[in-house]
Parts: C-alpha cells; structure tokens; sequence
C-alpha cells in the first residue's frame, strides 16, 4: 500500500477522532449543542452547570477513554507482530487477568480507590514476570513458552480471583468487584488523568519509536539478527511497555476486552502491514473505537453499561466479519 494513501487514511481517522469527541461532548443525560459546548470551553462561568459538566465530567472523562483505547490497541498490535500470531492481545501474556486480581483484592481487602490502583498495577507486573521466568528455559525465551506461560499464568490469577468473588461479601464488595471488572469509565477525574496519561502514552511513544524494529521482527528471528536487531531487548521493551498500558488501564478503569484484537486488524485492512503508519493508525482507530463505546455505554440506557460488555458485542462481530473477509491472512 502506498505510503501517501496509509497518510490519507490517517487524516480521515483524526477528523473521525475529533467529531468523535464532539459527539461525546454534547451526548448525555444533560443533552448539549455546540453552542454550549463552545461557551463552557472558552467562556466559563455563563452556565456553571454546564461548565461542570463539560470540565469535570466529560473532558476528563473522554481524555481517559482515547488514551487507554490507543495504548491497548498499540499494545495489542505490537504484540501481534512480536509473536507473529495475529490473534493475540495483553490477555496472552495474563496480564489483565493478574491485574484484575489485584483490583479484586484491593476491593475485597480496603475497598479505596488508591489500594485498588496500587494493588492492580503491581499484580500487573507480577503477571507478566511470573510469565517471563516460567517461559526461560536454558536461558531463553521462546516465544511458543511465552504463550503458553501467559495463558497458565492468566488461568491461575483468574481462578484466584474466582475465589476472591466466593468470599467476597454478596451484599457489598462481591457487587463493586463484579463491577470494577466489566470496566467503566465513571468517576474519572483530572487527578486520574494525571497519574494515568502520562505513564500510558509515554508507553505508547516508546512502542511508537520501535516501529521500524516491528517490520524486522515479525518476519523472521534470523534475519532480524542479521539486520543487527537486538531481538531479546526489543522482545523485553515490548513486553514491559505493554504492561504498563494494561495494569494501568485496569487499575484506574476495570478490565476493558477486544480493543487490542480487534482494533488492530482493522486498522491492518485500511493501512497494511507497515508498523511505521500502523502503530499511528492503531493509536487514532483505538481511541476512536473506545470513546464511541463509552459514549454508547453512558448514553444508550438510563443506567450506564459496563464497557467489557459494549466492546465484546461490538468488536467481537466486527472481528469475526474481518476473519471471514480476509481468511486470517493480513497482506499489504
């Protein structure tokens, strides 16, 4: 695919960003127009209410929804081309499974927000080195052993948390630990735009910056080598940044599924297989793709619906029509 028609499919994607962000702006129980939009960013202090609801309500909320929907679906590209198996995302690794558990267990165990964070993230990271160790044998890392270490490591944290769930009080945690992990974009404030943003798009920066090493890798190990790819550090920067992306995403919004997987082979339809426009594409198309939905779930019914939920029956069939089209071949 040419390189001026992969920049072309780009703008579109960003003007289809920013009407997305418009549309999220104005839709919601207290309904807005542009008019208002404009005046509660640039003139506050006309309608307090709707300066309320646009700055401490929307703004942060949507800001969060882009971030974490670009970086898990630059994560789950990344991860694609580093196992060379289009149909892997961060659960391949059990990172969202461990950071999960460690949400339950804050819930179960404080029940404040700022154990929960904590406590996710670190289990997060915990998923992914147990995964790591289990995959070394002989003092390598193959990547069939990474796959298969992620999955046993994603099972055992899912059962840990199935146990959490069992103990958990059926009146008051058991409900809020149910919740948290279908994932939901309430409550968002500025305070969790500042501790989440910068550490997921710093992530997504420095996946971005190893975009040209993506191309080398998912085509060959050997010939990566003989470009002078150092594979087992790229592997680990991969592998570590990604995490990121997913323990923080489920520390502060639950576990969000089908962003990394389904995102990306989309984003493979409209740009190609060149990481170094792919990765641009993924960040725009997950943004995209995770605003619409949370918009959707806040404003569809008149109780909001979990996020875990709206992107398994959207992406899911999108995904499905995709592998159907394609066969699961992805060519330029």
């Amino acid at each position: 695919m040419k390189f001026q028609k992969q920049m072309r499919v780009c703008a579109v994607l960003f003007v289809i960003l920013i009407a997305a962000i418009l549309v999220a702006l104005c839709a919601g129980r207290y309904s807005m127009n542009l008019k208002d939009i404009s005046a509660a960013l640039f003139q506050r202090g006309i309608h307090p209410q709707m300066d309320t609801v646009v700055w401490n309500i929307r703004l942060p909320r949507i800001i969060m929804s882009v971030v974490i929907g670009a970086g898990l679906s630059v994560s789950g590209v990344c991860l694609q081309a580093m196992f060379g198996n289009p149909l892997v995302s961060a659960h391949t690794l059990g990172v969202s499974y461990s950071a999960g558990f460690g949400a339950a267990l804050g819930i179960l165990l404080w029940n404040q927000f700022f154990y929960i964070q904590i406590l996710a993230t670190l289990m997060g990271f915990l998923g992914m080195f147990i995964t790591y160790r289990m995959s070394r044998k002989n003092g390598q890392s193959s990547i069939l052993m990474l796959v298969l270490s992620g999955v046993i490591v994603g099972a055992v944290f899912e059962a840990f948390t199935s146990l959490i769930k069992f103990i958990a009080d059926p009146e008051q945690k058991l409900p809020a630990i149910t919740y948290w992990l279908m994932g939901s974009m309430a409550g968002t404030s500025w305070g969790d735009i500042i501790k989440a943003v910068p550490l997921i798009s710093l992530s997504i920066v420095i996946l971005w910056l190893l975009r040209w090493r993506l191309n080398v890798i998912s085509l060959n190990e050997d010939e990566a080598i003989s470009l002078g790819i150092n594979i087992k550090q790229t592997r680990l920067l991969i592998i570590v940044t990604t995490t990121i992306i997913a323990s923080v995403s489920v520390s502060f919004c639950g576990v969000i599924a089908f962003v990394g997987l389904a995102v990306p082979h989309l984003m493979r339809m409209l740009c190609g297989n060149d990481h170094r426009v792919l990765l641009s594409a993924n960040c725009l198309g997950g943004g995209i793709f995770l605003l619409v939905i949370d918009t959707l779930a806040r404003s569809a019914t008149a109780s909001e619906i979990p996020l875990s939920i709206l992107t398994a029956v959207v992406g899911a069939p999108i995904f499905a029509i995709l592998l159907h089209k394609t066969g699961g071949v992805w060519d330029d």
